[in-house]
């Protein structure tokens, strides 16, 4: 059986499911209850100074799919509402009764020295195993100078970053925003400050939709409203990519990192681990289905790595970061062509309209004697961009088919057809002599 034991930056716990620093891990009963569901480990809801932040009413809101599925979770909530010194206290008690069990606790505090100074042997003296300092919060506190608008100045993030190594001994896990141009950036200071690990992605800004009746947007807090922070399902392709990103970046290399962003099931958690994370944290998901999902998590992919041979999380940790690179390094020789399978094609016609009306016209409808529909592939004009194997309603019907092009791996960088392609070896570019004027 696999074992899902880590040891994320020092920080160990039985499995790499987390609950992320949010309303589930605000108060010891909340994370006394996910202990005994399973959970490897929590980020206690942010702390800061006294006195505590003080919240709204209302404070969520969510983006639908069909039968009301949450695709997207908003928040307007801040960081912890309660006193620093119970959440101290209750924090020492949660860890002396779970020792086996990893507690990171979230920080967030104003860009001065000497609070970050006061709070950290507060929180070391916890028995707490991490801290995590957050750097992401992308409504309310910015305004004050903290969550978001530290994590999207590099240099506040390096500086914060060195201080708490400084003045602390525990490992310093830096949480990043989404909001901002390009990740890396923020990763490398925080690198350069000293961080065990990092963490992403926090909440990106949202408001998810109106009451067209009042003209305000949700949560409505009486008649206003303002921007939130998204999470949930919707997420994980800009979380997926993020963590790719400083994974494959070669100035951060090696740096741990812990997966966050619309995690739900245990595939969710393998595709992370599998683009660099060591941990993933997990929030909108329990929040919605309760803490018993982890149990489902576990076992999944415990299953999984029973199935393909990996014994432990380390086995394929970051496997698929080496096949993730940039565009212009894909082979341009590489050619896949869509092909359906009859026996399961019920005859809808949505790849038709789909390729017909947006795409490039490479599907034919055949329509028999006796009225009867049929769709064909012209392979001719099929350039495999997969919208028909997206839009198809009956999963495995249409197939990407590669196909045997004769032609060596060739990028963009070496494409003739590129104005500035680099000349392959051995070969001579030629030198033009000025045109006369």
């Amino acid at each position: 059986m696999a074992d899902l034991s880590i040891n994320f930056c020092g920080i160990k716990s039985p499995n790499p499911f987390w609950l992320a620093s949010a309303p589930p891990t605000d108060k010891a009963y909340n994370v006394v209850r996910a202990f005994e569901a399973g959970w490897g480990g929590v980020v206690w809801k942010t702390l800061g100074e006294d006195p505590p932040a003080v919240n709204v009413s209302s404070r969520y809101s969510a983006h639908y799919g069909k039968n009301r599925e949450v695709l997207g979770f908003n928040n307007i909530e801040l960081i912890t509402d309660r006193s620093l010194e119970i959440n101290l206290r209750e924090i020492t008690q949660v860890k002396k009764d779970w020792p086996d069990r990893a507690i990171v606790v979230s920080l967030m505090l104003p860009c001065e020295e000497q609070l970050w100074a006061n709070i950290l042997p507060l929180v070391e003296a916890t028995g707490a195993d991490g801290i995590e300092l957050n750097f992401g919060c992308p409504h309310g506190m910015p305004e004050r100078g903290m969550g978001a608008a530290v994590g999207q100045v590099p240099e506040y993030v390096q500086l914060v970053t060195s201080w708490c190594k400084k003045h602390s001994k525990l490992p310093v896990i830096v949480k990043l925003t989404p909001n901002i141009t390009d990740v890396r950036a923020p990763a490398r200071a925080a690198k350069a400050g000293g961080a065990d690990a990092v963490s992403l992605i926090n909440t990106i800004n949202s408001i998810t939709h109106l009451d067209l009746d009042r003209m305000v947007a949700f949560p409505a807090v009486g008649n206003a409203s303002t921007h939130g922070g998204y999470c949930g399902s919707a997420v994980k392709p800009i979380a997926l990519n993020m963590v790719a990103e400083i994974a494959r970046d070669p100035a951060t290399k090696g740096l741990p990192i812990s997966g966050i962003g619309g995690i739900g099931n245990w595939r969710d958690a393998a595709e992370f681990i599998a683009l660099g994370a060591g941990s993933v944290q997990v929030c909108t998901a329990a929040m919605l289905h309760g803490f018993r999902i982890v149990e489902e998590m576990k076992d999944g992919l415990s299953r999984w790595m029973d199935e393909k041979g990996y014994r432990t999380i380390d086995d394929f940790a970051g496997k698929a970061v080496a096949n993730t690179t940039d565009w212009k390094y894909l082979d341009m020789n590489y050619q896949v062509i869509a092909q359906i399978n009859q026996d399961d094609c019920i005859k809808c016609g949505r790849c038709y309209v789909a390729c017909e009306d947006t795409s490039h016209q490479s599907i034919a409808q055949l329509i028999d004697a006796a009225g009867v529909r049929t769709y064909e592939v012209i392979k001719e004009e099929c350039v495999g961009c997969n919208l028909c194997e997206i839009t198809c309603p009956v999963q495995g019907c249409i197939t990407m088919v590669p196909q045997k092009t004769g032609k060596p791996y060739m990028n963009w960088t070496q494409d003739p057809r590129n104005p500035r392609a680099e000349p392959a070896p051995g070969v001579t570019v030629p030198t033009l002599e000025p045109v006369q004027v």
